[in-house]
């Protein structure tokens, strides 16, 4: 299911079937997933623990946990270019080059045991070797600085210990766009931050896209960053996506019976309630999925062909496409 943007396709995944493989079966974890982004263009991919949206991220980068995790069918187009049948090596040179990660808890993205430069300046030799060492730790003291880290002199020779949260989340950051990435994947990158320091690293983000035009994937389960930091949404179910569309027609009119319940249970400042509505049952295991929608036995409007068909994605307004028999045309 592809709605395409009008700006040019950055990143383009087409029928992507990524499995884990265990002594207890085959994990499909990304089941199907067809996605496109454009060139300064923010998607955001919403969906419960256990959906697929990182296992999606993990499979562009090509960093699927192995021996267990594989690619089995799909193509992941970057810049026109399928990452799905390059070698290791090759891969390596599309890392922190053409794209790049954030991650959701900063404390394990960076090394213990080397300080702050050293970790940026690793990635920059990686892909830019010009001016030698002391250009490299020019380069790195400026990218601080782009991310808004005061006096980044001193903070390039202080250890992650020595940080706080939001500034670990800043060099972060720093280390992800110091190649100048076409593509920046974001999984849930605020979960770890308090309001206030999440606020200013979503406007910083907004501010380096608007500079440098690159796309960015943003995995969150918030809707209200989804409505701040994004352009559309994909709503990720049991592996596939189920609904994507502009972040106004989906707020407005969301075509999937779980797209609904997702924004039903969020908080509204106005509304005073006793209890959040909330999703009744689990999702299917990704061992043995049902033949048939995958959100079928949670749903209350499932009928009989809910049960035997997976529904084929059908138009709910401009650009907006939701898989459910019930946004079929009459």
């Amino acid at each position: 299911m592809t709605a395409a943007p009008r700006l040019r396709p950055v990143l383009e995944i087409r029928d992507l079937h990524a499995q884990l493989h265990t002594r207890w079966g085959v994990v499909r974890a990304v089941d199907g997933v067809d996605l496109t982004l454009g060139e300064g263009e923010t998607l955001g991919l919403v969906g419960e623990s256990g959906s697929g949206k990182t296992m999606t991220a993990l499979s562009v980068l090509r960093l699927l946990p192995e021996p267990a995790g594989r690619i089995v069918r799909g193509q992941i187009l970057l810049e026109g270019e399928d990452l799905v049948p390059k070698t290791e090596k090759e891969m390596e040179k599309v890392r922190g080059r053409l794209v790049s990660m954030i991650l959701q808890d900063p404390q394990t993205s960076l090394n213990p045991v080397f300080n702050v430069g050293n970790q940026i300046v690793e990635a920059l030799r990686a892909h830019r070797r010009e001016g030698g060492a002391a250009g490299l730790w020019r380069r790195a003291a400026e990218l601080l600085e782009r991310v808004r880290v005061a006096a980044p002199a001193a903070r390039l020779r202080a250890f992650p210990h020595q940080i706080s949260g939001g500034t670990k989340q800043r060099v972060v950051g720093a280390i992800a766009i110091s190649c100048e990435p076409r593509l920046l994947i974001a999984d849930e990158p605020t979960t770890a931050l308090d309001a206030t320091i999440q606020l200013q690293y979503l406007r910083l983000l907004k501010e380096i896209q608007a500079r440098t035009r690159l796309a960015m994937l943003f995995i969150t389960h918030d809707f209200g960053i989804v409505a701040r930091m994004c352009d559309r949404v994909a709503v990720m179910y049991a592996g596939r996506i189920v609904e994507t569309g502009p972040i106004r027609s989906i707020f407005r009119n969301p075509g999937h019976p779980y797209t609904a319940a997702l924004l039903a249970s969020v908080p509204r400042m106005e509304a005073r309630t006793e209890r959040l509505p909330s999703i009744e049952g689990q999702p299917p295991s990704l061992h043995a999925l049902p033949a048939g929608c995958r959100f079928v036995a949670r749903c209350r409007y499932a009928e009989g062909r809910c049960h035997e068909q997976y529904p084929p994605a059908f138009p709910v307004g401009p650009a907006h496409e939701a898989s459910c028999w019930r946004a079929e045309p009459s």
